[in-house]
Parts: structure tokens; sequence; C-alpha cells
């Protein structure tokens, strides 16, 4: 482990400090529903993939979230591992389609045990999290994750039909961000909101934070495949280039670019392949990342200014330090 890696699980150790004990509990929720599994090769990829040290932002923010609201109960903690369990399994069936081999510094679980079977323990994660939802009985928690695993959904197939198209622009590559990691993170401040009765208003400016809280999220991860370090993010340089995936250190690049540059580039996304150590390096130089850095910041101060609509408190301080931490994050 780097010195930078250390020192950031620290900082996220911080952040995460008012719900430590909420955050051990949803582990322990995740093994139990694991564990009921008729099945022992779900139980070992199932463990596997939980205990492969995610960041677990989505039950955090659900947590963080009902607190701040007032929330004095344990049922959180249920929807914290409602969400992760969903969250996972649209991991796995992800790194099918993409034919991923590696995610947080490992093996997936189709490098593991082949795409069939990644697929099925996918889906019983799936249908696992609509039980555990149920269990809750709360119609708006059920509309909530409903909502926005179909639009996960539909975010994948958009993504799928950008793959390998240079035309993408910023709204387009906006359209899929929102639906394949913001609309997740809406979805724990809906849950949230549910959960403890909160006003349209209270909800409306929860949804705005994690809007941009996953934006920039994703903006950050996306630079990470052209500046990052492996051995830190877990995340193998180029992959995404790799998979025809247009982000927006792309498209910024190519606005700034020469007109060779930029046919060297778009040719490369035609194909699928090239030599990255080229585009990465005219990607660097053409101002892109520190472009895509002032999106994402900008991003945080719309996500800052809409947690103004809770009453001050340690998790409102927690819910404006995660914003800065997801843009500052190098893993």
């Amino acid at each position: 482990m780097t010195s930078n890696t250390s020192s950031q699980k620290k900082s996220a150790l911080a952040v995460l400090a008012p719900i430590a004990e909420d955050l051990k509990a949803v582990d322990g929720i995740l093994a139990r529903e694991f564990a009921h599994s008729q099945s022992p090769t779900i139980t070992k990829i199932a463990s596997y993939i939980t205990q492969a040290g995610g960041k677990r932002m989505r039950p955090a923010l659900l947590m963080l979230m009902a607190r701040a609201l007032g929330y004095q109960g344990t049922d959180h903690r249920e929807l914290g591992a409602t969400i992760e369990m969903l969250h996972t399994a649209t991991l796995m069936h992800d790194d099918v389609v993409d034919e991923g081999m590696m995610r947080r510094g490992r093996p997936t679980a189709n490098a593991q045990w082949g795409n069939n079977v990644a697929v099925l323990v996918g889906d019983f994660m799936y249908t696992r999290s609509f039980q555990m939802m149920i269990r809750i009985g709360n119609l708006r928690v059920m509309q909530a994750l409903a909502g926005a695993a179909n639009t996960l959904s539909e975010g994948e197939v958009i993504q799928m039909k950008n793959a390998h198209d240079p035309s993408v622009d910023e709204p387009r590559y906006l359209k899929v961000i929102e639906r394949k990691t913001s609309v997740l993170f809406a979805a724990a401040a809906k849950m949230a909101c549910a959960l403890v009765g909160a006003d349209e208003k209270q909800e409306q400016a929860l949804v705005d934070y994690t809007m941009a809280l996953g934006n920039a999220f994703q903006i950050a991860d996306d630079i990470l495949d052209y500046s990052g370090n492996p051995e830190e993010s877990g995340k193998q340089i180029g992959s995404d280039f790799a998979e025809g995936k247009v982000t927006l250190p792309v498209i910024y690049a190519m606005q700034q670019v020469s007109a060779e540059d930029k046919a060297f580039i778009e040719e490369a996304i035609r194909q699928g392949h090239g030599d990255f150590q080229k585009i990465s390096h005219i990607i660097q130089q053409s101002g892109a990342i520190e472009k895509c850095k002032e999106r994402a910041q900008q991003e945080l101060e719309k996500g800052k200014n809409a947690l103004d609509a809770l009453s001050p408190s340690i998790f409102k301080n927690s819910l404006i330090e995660l914003l800065s931490f997801v843009v500052e994050r190098k893993a």
C-alpha cells in the first residue's frame, strides 16, 4: 500500500466516522443474506465480491442523510445493505458486458468463475436486494430502488450504443453517468427521505446533492484512466479507452488538440485499440485533465449549495466533506 493510498483511507474513515457502527452493521447484514443462500457457490462468490474493499458509498450516503434528517432507528442499516447489494449486482453484470478482468486490484468474478456463473450470481443479488427492500414495507423506498434499477439498465444500453463513437459529446456523456452512477446515489437520497418521511423540498435538495456528487465521482474516476496509479486506484490504466468509452477527458482533449491528433484519437476510438501511451500523452498535454477537474469542482459547488436545506450536524459536515473527498481521490 502506498502512503497516498494509506492517507486516503484514513481520510475516508474520518469522513465516515459518524456512521462507523452503521457501516459495520451493513457488512454484517450482507454476510447474513449470503449465508441464507442454498448454494455454497453463491455464498463463496458473493463474499469474495463484497469483501473486496469497496467504498460502500451508497449505503454511507443513505445513512448519513437519514441521520442528518434526524432518524434515530436502525432500518437505515437494512436499506444501506439493500442498496449495496443492488450496486454489487450491477458491477458483476458490468464486468461481464465489458469483459473486465480486474476490479479493486483483484480478478473479477467472471475472470475467476466464468461469465455464466457471474451473471447468475449477479441475478441472485438483484433479486435478493428486492426481497430485502420488501421487508421494510415502505412503498416510497420500493419506488426509489425499482426506478433506479430500471434506469441503471437503460444507462448500460446507452453506454453500449455510445461505444467506439468519437462523436459522443458532453451532454451524451452526462446522460450516461447520470443513469449509471448518479441515479443510485439519488436513490439513496430518496430512500433516506422515505424512511424519515421528509417533505418534497428536502428530498429534492438531497437528490440535487447526490446527482452532483455522482457526476463529480464519475468524472474523477474517468480522470484516473489517464493519470491514475494502478497500485492506488486498483484500476487498469487505459481500460475505459480499450472498451471504446468516450469519457470527459477524451471529449475535452478533442476540443483542444490539432486536427491531426484529433483524427488519431478518433480512429483509435473506432478501432478499439491504438497507441495508448501516445493518446494519454496527447490528452494530458491538451489541458483536458485540468478542465475535467474544474468541471468536477463545479459539481462540488452545486452539491454544497443543495445541502443548505439541512440543519447543522456532524452528519451534514460529513456530506460536505464527502464532496471534496470524491473529487480529490486517487482510488
